[in-house]
């Protein structure tokens, strides 16, 4: 119980630091053709655990939008339909040429319901980071416990790898798709629950996709693998060539 507690505290701690005026800024500085990035946060989590990545993608002339989204407090499908629609009319306004994705966790699959019976005109690059892609095993062994289901509400229960899975529904999208995942945990609790390498929530297998242009295993963890150095140079990358950038 107490490793549980410890666990959901970063969750909280994201919650409370959240504030209004959440943002949807155009750079100045130059112009990457008008294009526009979307980044859609994990579960529990807040657009505060992508500020690194909305300071850098401005500054990189990209327009961008990254807003919370109550992620503990719906389905999945109503928070893809819901989250995806705010960030489409914002970027979807002007002269925009493209519209790229960087996704956390649960923001992916959010992606990836929204691309079941859907197109997005002028579709850009998608980077998925730790997607559950085939579900989760720590969804699986924590799903009865009061403790999850409160904080992480009907979304968390919808991430396993059994009955009821929402990512394991899923049919292949069309998109240009990377795929980022890390192989280190520092979460021993969460770790023992998945089979073969995983970030301590997501096991490196579950992340992957039939449809994926390029994959690639970090040793990052999975709560912070979006403010990883190295990750950020692959995700830049990407979002401008289409594939990440290979081993020297």
């Amino acid at each position: 119980m107490i490793i549980l507690y410890a666990n959901l505290f970063l969750i909280l701690a994201d919650r409370k630091s959240a504030v209004a005026g959440e943002g949807s800024v155009q750079s100045q500085k130059r112009s990457v053709g008008e294009e526009c990035v979307v980044l859609l946060h994990g579960l529990g989590r807040t657009r505060l655990s992508m500020r690194f990545l909305y300071n850098l993608f401005v500054d990189d002339g990209y327009r961008v939008w990254s807003k919370s989204y109550p992620s503990t407090k719906n389905t999945i499908k109503k928070l893809s339909n819901d989250t995806i629609t705010k960030a489409l009319n914002y970027c979807q306004t002007g002269s925009n040429k493209q519209v790229h994705f960087v996704t956390h966790s649960l923001g992916g699959i959010l992606l990836r319901v929204y691309l079941q019976d859907r197109t997005i005109a002028n579709m850009g690059n998608i980077v998925m980071l730790s997607p559950p892609n085939h579900g989760s095993e720590v969804v699986d062994a924590l799903k009865d416990n009061f403790l999850f289901q409160f904080f992480l509400g009907p979304a968390g229960q919808q991430l396993g790898t059994g009955e009821g899975s929402i990512p394991l529904s899923l049919k292949p999208v069309e998109g240009v798709i990377g795929i980022i995942i890390g192989n280190r945990s520092y979460e021993p609790w969460f770790s023992s629950t998945l089979r073969g390498p995983n970030d301590g929530k997501v096991s490196t297998h579950s992340a992957k996709l039939s449809e994926m242009r390029d994959y690639l295993v970090v040793q990052s963890g999975h709560t912070y693998i979006m403010d990883d150095e190295a990750v950020i140079q692959q995700m830049r990358h990407f979002l401008l060539h289409s594939q990440f950038l290979k081993s020297r």
